[in-house]
């Protein structure tokens, strides 16, 4: 083969792959036109002068920081205080204190409950508390203490704070079994008398204990 025959197979090879090449450049600059006219057209497309990856952001931080613990709130729908307004003039008077329900409910789901910091003590005769009462509430008739106070005492000198109730409204057992348990030495700063009493607390929508204390059986009513 001679000279001048191998030098035009070459060059007609070099035109053959440059001709490829032009070929796929156009195909490649023709797709990218495409794709970016179809983005824009279409509603889903990227916005382009958007930065998608910012940097410096912790989606695993802001994730967390969206995440809220569970809070037990009470129902506001609950009306005006089951109590006479002047009920908390009086009750400090005595050396007393007043608790309301969003109070009351707050103090009965607190962890201390459990550890008797807190105790709940329920003023009422024996046939209303066993019909239903706030869960792990000591029983306190004033009117028959020393039936109780054998059980109930222990357990107030022990606790930091006790809330006292019955009925709620115009009731004031629950101020008089206070006055019993100030008057056996048990410091007035942690007693404090629930004005709604058990009118307030299903108001709430709050759990009911069946029976005596601890019996196990419960009325939820929780919503």
């Amino acid at each position: 083969m001679n000279g001048p025959t191998v030098q035009a197979e070459v060059a007609d090879r070099v035109s053959a792959v440059s001709r490829i090449l032009r070929e796929a450049v156009y195909v490649t600059v023709a797709g990218v036109i495409f794709a970016f006219a179809a983005n824009l057209v279409s509603p889903r497309g990227l916005a382009l002068t958007r930065n998608y990856f910012p940097t410096g952001t912790n989606t695993a931080m802001r994730a967390a920081v969206m995440v809220r613990a569970p809070v037990i709130v009470a129902d506001t729908n609950a009306a005006v205080p089951a109590y006479p307004p002047w009920l908390g003039e009086q009750l400090k008077q005595k050396g007393l204190q007043l608790t309301d329900g969003q109070q009351a409910v707050q103090l009965f789901h607190n962890s201390r409950l459990k550890q008797g910091v807190i105790v709940f003590v329920d003023a009422r005769e024996e046939d209303d508390y066993l019909a239903g009462h706030i869960p792990g509430a000591y029983e306190l008739d004033p009117f028959h203490p020393e039936k109780y106070f054998p059980v109930v005492l222990p357990a107030c000198r022990a606790a930091e704070q006790i809330v006292v109730y019955c009925n709620g409204g115009d009731c004031d057992d629950s101020q008089t079994a206070a006055l019993l348990l100030r008057d056996v030495g048990i410091r007035t700063g942690k007693i404090f008398v629930y004005g709604g009493g058990m009118t307030e607390w299903t108001n709430y929508h709050q759990p009911l204990e069946i029976g005596p204390r601890n019996s196990g059986r419960m009325n939820i009513t929780v919503q």
